[in-house]
């Protein structure tokens, strides 16, 4: 079962962290966001592998939109 990863404000995305194909373990961090002169890491809510990054570094995210697949 994959696990989608929405981004919860508004934020540019600062740094890129994780790539596809990854393995990845809870907590682990997917993206930094930069909001407000904040950094707030985007991590995995479950282990598995990261099988889609839909955003890259300078991107704009609106809440909603979808950060990142994680599946099996």
């Amino acid at each position: 079962m994959a696990d989608e990863i929405r981004a919860e404000m508004v934020a540019n995305v600062w740094k890129v962290v994780a790539s596809e194909g990854d393995a990845l373990a809870e907590g682990d961090t997917l993206v930094i966001l930069e909001s407000m002169k904040m950094e707030i890491p985007v991590l995995a809510e479950a282990g598995g592998r990261l099988a889609r990054l839909a955003v890259h570094e300078g991107d704009v995210v609106q809440e909603g939109d979808l950060i990142a697949v994680v599946g099996d």
